[in-house]
């Protein structure tokens, strides 16, 4: 085997964005140990999967993946090491280890710090130790030099226990960082480049409550607020049963702080919600997009909801549609119920098809793309702040980028007019027309 230190690595990393800052932790300590990172497995002499676990769809991503590795693996390159990370890794390695002989190595979440030292094994193995590893700003991530955002984990685990959700088990318990440490990688991360800053956890409103200090999700967002090289700070993840008045407060003080707030609220029936343990009611819920809304008149409204969760009648998701239609968020996405081994809502007995969960799914997104293209018609005549990302294939637009309504990855994108634009740039724009997802416009 070659030595490490002379050693090319490529890394798939599948799933959320929590799941891809492991990732770059693993890469840059990978680097910082001497290896290179290339861009293509075909290049690497170790490729690392960092998979996903969370529901049925995210581990028949996976598998598929990492199959098509050990088959090229077999034909082509048998001296490649493949690894694969991550939570399916959590869930399944001891299982799967025999069943899939190509891959060299299965390792759980809680050991992400440790990469170097599994590179350096040569035997077969499953490690699967407790699921605790909290990164800090002392990892050096590898980072996309084209990237003008950057995610930044304010804390790992989760200690809800929603009945659907395997996440407790695969990430353990909510654990947070400390404030200071937070500070000093956002700040490392604006000296990189980085304008916008996306805090994101398991559940970024439930920050500090296990640390010793008590520290709060708003004096930590105020003290990024006081960061100059920040440019936006966008708040992920914000669980409906934890978000409080001095968290919308603190976002309404600080202009830095996007007014967009991504609220999961899953279902809307009191009877489903406390099936799920979610720990909040229907008027609570309503209460908080009512106070969010009077506290920031302009703020952007994100959230995901369930069909299909055992119990879930008709009636019951005809009330989450009228709600839904009554509420109008900005944006929304939807997932069908996975029935997950090992949570208690395995146990519930469910009488919806998959093909009902589907149809369910095509209505909301159905109603919830005309809300959306009516919002953004709003738009048009207003001026909005574009953080230009990348140049445009869109024709007729120079550039692409997004404004503060709009999350990487998950909401629609900003497509602009303009030609004399160095990427990155933070621009004025007036918003000229809009269609379902995204808006388009010229550079004041």
């Amino acid at each position: 085997m070659k030595n490490p230190s002379s050693r090319k690595l490529h890394i798939i990393s599948l799933g959320c964005s929590k799941n891809l800052i492991d990732s770059e932790v693993m890469g840059g300590l990978a680097q910082a140990s001497g290896m290179n990172i290339v861009n293509s497995p075909d290049r690497a002499d170790v490729v690392i999967v960092n998979t996903c676990g969370f529901i049925q769809p995210a581990k028949e991503e996976a598998l598929e993946i990492i199959l098509s590795l050990a088959e090229e693996k077999k034909r082509r390159k048998p001296d490649v090491k493949l690894i694969v990370a991550g939570c399916l890794a959590q869930r399944y390695g001891k299982e799967l280890l025999s069943d899939i002989p190509e891959v060299d190595l299965w390792i759980g979440t809680g050991e992400v710090g440790n990469i170097v030292r599994h590179l350096k094994k040569t035997t077969r193995a499953a490690v699967i130790t407790k699921p605790d590893f909290l990164m800090t700003a002392g990892h050096e991530r590898i980072l996309s030099s084209k990237s003008v955002s950057a995610y930044l984990k304010i804390s790992d685990g989760c200690s809800n226990h929603c009945t659907y959700c395997a996440i407790p088990a695969i990430r353990g318990k909510a654990r947070s960082r400390m404030p200071d440490d937070i500070l000093l990688e956002a700040q490392k991360l604006a000296s990189r480049g980085s304008s916008e800053i996306i805090l994101i956890g398991q559940d970024t409103t439930a920050y500090g409550r296990d640390l010793k200090s008590r520290p709060t999700l708003a004096q930590l967002l105020g003290g990024l607020a006081a960061i100059k090289s920040i440019r936006w700070i966008r708040l992920l993840y914000a669980h409906p049963a934890h978000i409080t008045t001095d968290v919308l407060e603190t976002m309404a003080g600080h202009d830095k702080i996007c007014r967009y707030i991504d609220l999961p609220i899953q279902h809307i029936d009191d009877h489903l919600l406390a099936a799920m343990h979610r720990n909040v009611s229907a008027t609570r819920i309503s209460e908080i997009i009512r106070q969010s809304r009077e506290i920031m008149p302009d703020v952007a409204l994100r959230t995901s909801l369930m069909v299909g969760f055992p119990g879930e009648t008709q009636k019951r998701f005809e009330r989450m549609l009228d709600f839904m239609r009554d509420v109008r968020f900005d944006h929304l996405g939807v997932f069908t119920y996975s029935r997950e081994e090992g949570t208690p809502a395995a146990e519930r007995p469910s009488r919806i098809s998959e093909k009902e969960k589907h149809r369910r799914c095509d209505v909301i997104m159905n109603e919830q793309a005309d809300i959306s293209y009516a919002i953004n018609q709003e738009l048009i005549g207003s001026v909005q702040e574009v953080l230009i990302e990348e140049e445009s294939d869109r024709e007729g637009y120079t550039f692409s980028g997004r404004c503060r309504r709009q999350s990487p990855e998950i909401d629609g994108v900003t497509y602009v007019k303009n030609s004399g634009i160095i990427i990155p740039a933070m621009v004025k724009c007036k918003i000229t027309a809009a269609d379902h997802y995204d808006l388009f416009g010229e550079v004041l």
